[in-house]
């Protein structure tokens, strides 16, 4: 066989694993959708999230939340941030067209519910690093389980021990430049034809239905943040320190304590209403938090799952 066959079967070989890659639609994360033709051509025209993504503001009325942190601290450690990612998931679950992902020119379903949460290693410290956790949010989850899940993860990554993250970042910022840029292309390449492991994408906290950032702990406002390219994340949150505000409440101009939250949203996974419901849910829940996280009865009587939509929002919308 001479050298020409040789390269011309080589290439038959490539092309035909190229073919059968691009034919592999199936994720470990996530179900293929059949979309309307104008939804599918919009990965085509708008290539990334940052090409895609809409902003939103809103205010919520933390009066209520307030007094329900300063109680439910009697019974277990709690936070503003607690309360937000408990939002989020029954957002999720309220609107679950947001749980949508688009990867390869292609819109999944996703098929479980996570939510990753930014934090500082050390609170007020600005040499402190930054850490990402990211938690699922199984069926029947209450209030008070998430905040136990949360206060475990929080305790890990405080801790002076190094994470597996850790040694994974450790591990790859000592390769060479040109070998890194190599690795990140060829996963990228591999996400792109869904060839990437489950395991991978479970443990890469970018892999996620939502992105939280409690700016507010560090005592500052909410910032329009872009959407990450890298992994499969269609939903950032930023939320802002809370601050007295005039607001119009039964025709009368009366002050309140309100908290600023923005979001960033790949408009490719599905139209601003479904957003909207997923923002209304986040509002409702934390200006009514005794109603929809309760865990305040030792009885368990007033813990609501996590799961469990939020019809409300739909009879108010």
């Amino acid at each position: 066989m001479s050298l020409t066959d040789i390269l011309a079967v080589a290439i038959a070989i490539l092309l035909g694993l190229w073919v059968l890659a691009s034919l592999k639609s199936s994720r470990p994360d996530g179900t293929l959708l059949k979309v309307h033709p104008f939804r599918r051509m919009m990965s085509f025209i708008m290539l990334g999230r940052n090409e895609s993504v809409v902003y939103f503001d809103d205010y919520i009325d933390v009066e209520k939340l307030r007094a329900y942190i300063t109680e439910a601290r009697e019974h277990f450690p709690v936070d503003i941030t607690h309360c937000t990612v408990a939002g989020v998931a029954l957002g999720l679950a309220t609107a679950p067209k947001m749980n949508r992902f688009v990867v390869g020119h292609r819109l999944y379903q996703r098929k479980e519910r996570w939510i990753t949460f930014s934090m500082k290693r050390r609170k007020m410290d600005r040499e402190a690093k930054l850490s990402a956790v990211k938690l699922d949010m199984p069926d029947g989850q209450t209030f008070r389980e998430l905040a136990e899940r949360i206060n475990g993860k929080v305790v890990i990554e405080r801790s002076d021990r190094k994470t597996s993250f850790d040694v994974e970042m450790s591990i790859l910022s000592a390769l060479p430049r040109a070998v890194l840029r190599f690795a990140v292309r060829l996963w990228r390449l591999a996400d792109y034809y869904n060839l990437l492991p489950g395991a991978l994408i479970r443990s890469d906290a970018m892999y996620t239905s939502v992105f939280v950032a409690n700016l507010g702990s560090l005592r500052m406002g909410p910032g329009y943040h872009h959407l990450y390219e890298w992994g499969s994340c269609p939903l950032f949150l930023m939320i802002g320190q809370i601050e007295d505000r005039p607001v119009v409440r039964d025709g009368e101009v009366v002050v309140r304590p309100m908290m600023h939250v923005r979001f960033s949203y790949d408009e490719r996974i599905d139209d601003g209403l479904n957003a909207r419901f997923g923002i209304d849910t986040l509002r409702t829940v934390l200006e009514d938090p005794y109603t929809y996280l309760g865990c305040l009865q030792d009885d368990g009587r007033d813990a609501r799952p996590l799961s469990e939509p939020v019809s409300e929002v739909y009879e108010q919308g």
